[in-house]
C-alpha cells in the first residue's frame, strides 16, 4: 500500500563540513599602550626643546654677559664693534677706542695704522705736512709738534692706506684713508713728530763720571719746592716721563718745577723753571711692589727744543729690536762721587741689559722684578741713583729711552743690578694720556 506523502519522513544525510578557513587575527592596539607609547613621544619633543632652549639661553647669556663676544672692550666695560674700532669716531666714552689708532715701527720710524685689525703702512702719494702733523696729533703730540715725513720703499705684496688727495684738516685724518692693493710710487711714509734722539756728547769709553754740557740733552730735574727730588726725560716738548713713586705722594703740579739743559747745581741760575701743569700716574700703580711705576708731568708751557743743551729722546717704537746684553747709559743726579751728600751733579754711568732671570735670583732682587720691569749692571758701583732717571740706548744712529729708574742703588745689590721700568711695555699708555691731556 502506497503511503501518503504526509507520512514520508524527511532523511537526514550526514555531511562532512570542509575545514574552516584560517582564521585571521588582528590585533587591535590596547588603548594603555598606545597613550604610553604618546606619552613617549611627548616627552621626547619636550625634552628636545628645553634642551635647545636650554642651549639658546647659555649663548643668549654669554652674549650679552660678555658683550665683547661681538666686539672690543673699553675701558668702562662696554663694548663696541671691531669696525668701529679707529674709524675716526669716539664710540667708547673714554675715547679709548680711537687712542691708539697710529703708531710709529721700528728705527725707521715708519708710519702705521691700525686698519681692519691689523697694522697697516701709508702710501706717501698725496702725503703732506699737513697729513703728518694730523697724523702727529693723533699720537698725543700738540699741534705745533712736527719734525719730518719721510718715505721708503714699502711691500709689494702688502694691502696700503692711501690718503685722500683733497686732505682736511678739519676731518679726521682716519675718516681720510682708503685701503688700496697698491700705491703710486710703491712708498710708505716715515714720519718724525720730533726732532728726538740726537746723539749726544758722551765723554769717556764707561765707567762712572761726570757728565758734560749738552752730553744728555733730555735729561731734566724734577724740583719739589726747590728741591731736586727726581730725574726725568724729555719725550716731547711739553711732556717729561719719569717714576710713579717721585711723585705719587705729592701730586700737586703747583708744587713742582722742571729744569732742563742743567748738569751742575748752579745750573738753575741760569736755566729757567718750567711750571707744571699736570701730573698723570699710571692708575695700576703699585708702591710696595713698584708695580707700573711711571708717571708724566706736563708742563704748562712747551720747552725750546732748537736750544743746544734741551732735546727730546725718542720713546722706543713698536718693533724695535732690543736685545738682552745691549748696551746702554743711565744718568743720574747724585753726589760728587765718594761724597755721602751735597749739591746734586749730573753723572754718566754705562750699563748692560740683564736677563730677568737673573736678576731675580736670591742674591739680587728675589723675584721683586715685574713684567713690567727690566735689569741693567753698571759698569762701576752706582750708590746714589736717581729715580725717574732715564736709561737710554743708542740703535741705529738714534738715541731711544728704554727705562726709568724704580729700583735699587747699584752698590747696596750684588753684580751692581739696578731696576728699570720698561718703558716699551707703556708705550700704549703714555700715548693715551698724551692724547687724552693735548693741547690743540
Amino acid at each position: 500500500m502506497m503511503s501518503s506523502g504526509l507520512d514520508v519522513k524527511p532523511q537526514y544525510v550526514h555531511h562532512m563540513s570542509p575545514e574552516p578557513p584560517p582564521e585571521v587575527s588582528y590585533v587591535i592596539p590596547n588603548q594603555k599602550d598606545q597613550r604610553r607609547r604618546w606619552l613617549k613621544f611627548t616627552e621626547a619633543t619636550i625634552y628636545s626643546v628645553l634642551l635647545l632652549l636650554l642651549v639658546a639661553g647659555v649663548l643668549l647669556g654669554y652674549y650679552y654677559s660678555s658683550p665683547c663676544a661681538h666686539g672690543l672692550r673699553c675701558s668702562d666695560g662696554s663694548c663696541v664693534w671691531k669696525d668701529q674700532w679707529c674709524d675716526g669716531v669716539p664710540n667708547c666714552r673714554s675715547g679709548q677706542d680711537e687712542a691708539n689708532c697710529v703708531r710709529l715701527q721700528g728705527a725707521d720710524f715708519l708710519l702705521q695704522v691700525y686698519w681692519g685689525h691689523r697694522w697697516t703702512n701709508v702710501c706717501s702719494s698725496d702725503w703732506t705736512e699737513q697729513s703728518g702733523r694730523a697724523s702727529c696729533q693723533l699720537m698725543g703730540f700738540s699741534s705745533g709738534t712736527y719734525s719730518q715725513s719721510g718715505q721708503q720703499a714699502a711691500p709689494s705684496d702688502q694691502s696700503i692706506l692711501v690718503i685722500s688727495s683733497n686732505f682736511n684738516p678739519e676731518v679726521s685724518f682716519l675718516k681720510q684713508l682708503q685701503l688700496r692693493s697698491s700705491c703710486p710710487g710703491n712708498n710708505a711714509v716715515t714720519l718724525r713728530c720730533t726732532d728726538c734722539g740726537r746723539s749726544p756728547n758722551s765723554s769717556g769709553p764707561g765707567g762712572s763720571q761726570l757728565a758734560s754740557e749738552g752730553a744728555w740733552p733730555w735729561q731734566v730735574s724734577l724740583r719739589f719746592a726747590g728741591t731736586h727730588r727726581c730725574g726725568g726725560a724729555i719725550i716731547s716738548p711739553y711732556w717729561t716721563l719719569t717714576a710713579a713713586h717721585c711723585v705719587a705722594s705729592l701730586s700737586n703740579p703747583a708744587d713742582w718745577a722742571v729744569y732742563a739743559g742743567i748738569v751742575r747745581p748752579l745750573g738753575t741760575l741760569f736755566n729757567p723753571a718750567y711750571p707744571v701743569s699736570r701730573i698723570i700716574i699710571h692708575e695700576g700703580f703699585n708702591g710696595q711692589t713698584r708695580r707700573n711705576d711711571i708717571a708724566l708731568v706736563k708742563l704748562s708751557r712747551p720747552l725750546d727744543l732748537t736750544d743746544g743743551h734741551i732735546g727730546a729722546i725718542c720713546l722706543t717704537n713698536a718693533g724695535l729690536n732690543v736685545t738682552t746684553h745691549q748696551q746702554g747709559w743711565m744718568t743720574t743726579f747724585s753726589p760728587p762721587s765718594g761724597a755721602a751728600s751735597g749739591a746734586p751733579y749730573l753723572s754718566e754711568t754705562r750699563v748692560s741689559l740683564v736677563d730677568a732671570a737673573e736678576c731675580n735670583k736670591s742674591t739680587a732682587y728675589s723675584g721683586a722684578v715685574l713684567a713690567d720691569m727690566f735689569c741693567a749692571r753698571a759698569a762701576t758701583s752706582v750708590c746714589h741713583t736717581d729715580s725717574g732717571g732715564p736709561l737710554v740706548t743708542l740703535q741705529d744712529g738714534v738715541w731711544w729711552l728704554l727705562g726709568d729708574s724704580v729700583m735699587g742703588g747699584h752698590c747696596t745689590v750684588q753684580d751692581n743690578l739696578g731696576v728699570y721700568g720698561n718703558v716699551s711695555y707703556f708705550r700704549d699708555w703714555i700715548q693715551q694720556q698724551m692724547m687724552k691731556h693735548r693741547d690743540a
